[in-house]
């Protein structure tokens, strides 16, 4: 017998908020008593599953971190899809990322940094992972503004992966002295001054 629609869709919803239930239970204990002294068994007792489950949706605890970083290039791709296709692409490019990390109060996303750094494992995979969204920006950037000459749009994929990173590291060494927000702005007016300078 085979699960119907809906059962599926149950069973997928049930899962994801299973999922959740385990980062939040993680960033909780990484914030309180430190990532390193945190254990999986911890992790899953207070999200109320075995430590057996726990490695059916993390392989480590680390994977509760880099899956945060997870999905950039993805998030960032359909914040793109949703701009206006006659809005010129860097304008367009920067709405779409201050509207990804709007939602984020500067506390949350220093903590969740910290957490981060603290990590050489989540740091490498981190770093590695930003290849990866750079290619998915710029293979959306090319389906929604298909006109566009690629040499500008592979730019422009850089530039905005490369903006995260930098900006995430001021936010960081300031200490989120200024918002994430500022920051991003501050990168893309950066750029068309040095535009305009040519």
């Amino acid at each position: 017998m085979t699960a119907t629609g809906d059962e599926e869709g149950v069973r997928e919803k049930k899962r994801r908020e299973t999922r959740q239930r385990i980062v939040d239970a993680g960033l909780k204990l990484f914030g309180s008593d430190g990532y390193e002294a945190t254990t999986v068994d911890a992790i899953a007792a207070a999200a109320g599953i075995s430590r057996r489950s726990f490695f059916h949706y993390f392989k480590s605890k680390d994977e509760i971190l880099i899956s945060l970083q997870a999905g950039l290039g993805e998030q960032l791709s359909a914040a793109i899809l949703a701009q206006p296709v006659d809005k010129r692409p860097l304008p367009a490019l920067l709405d779409a990322m201050l509207g990804l990390v709007a939602p984020y109060s500067p506390e949350n996303l220093l903590a969740i940094d910290r957490m981060m750094r603290s990590s050489e494992i989540v740091q490498a995979r981190k770093q590695a992972s930003y290849v990866r969204d750079e290619a998915t920006v710029f293979a959306t950037l090319c389906e929604h503004w298909p006109a566009e000459a690629e040499p500008q749009l592979r730019l422009l994929a850089a530039f905005a992966i490369s903006t995260v990173r930098l900006s995430l590291d001021t936010f960081s060494r300031e200490e989120g002295r200024r918002s994430l927000e500022t920051l991003l702005a501050e990168s893309f007016d950066a750029l068309e001054q040095l535009v305009r300078q040519t």
